[in-house]
């Protein structure tokens, strides 16, 4: 069973994951990129999509995906 962005949020390490992925150098490259050009070239893309798109660690894709789509709502 695969479990998405919203099972990972609900995970009591997820802070500490975010803190994480915000202290990374290249995270607001990342995530600015993801909004700019991906997810406008396939706007349903997934977490292990992005993370082998950009080369980055899955945990980086799944705040970037997390904190993007919470920004649209």
């Amino acid at each position: 069973m695969r479990m998405s962005l919203e099972d990972y949020a609900k995970n009591s390490l997820w802070p500490t994951l975010v803190e994480t992925v915000h202290a990374l150098v290249m995270y607001p490259h990342h995530k600015s990129y993801t909004r700019e050009v991906i997810l406008h070239e396939k706007p349903n893309i997934k977490s292990n999509e992005l993370a082998a798109s950009l080369g980055i660690p899955l945990g980086e894709a799944l705040v970037i995906l997390h904190e993007l789509k919470e920004q649209v709502e």
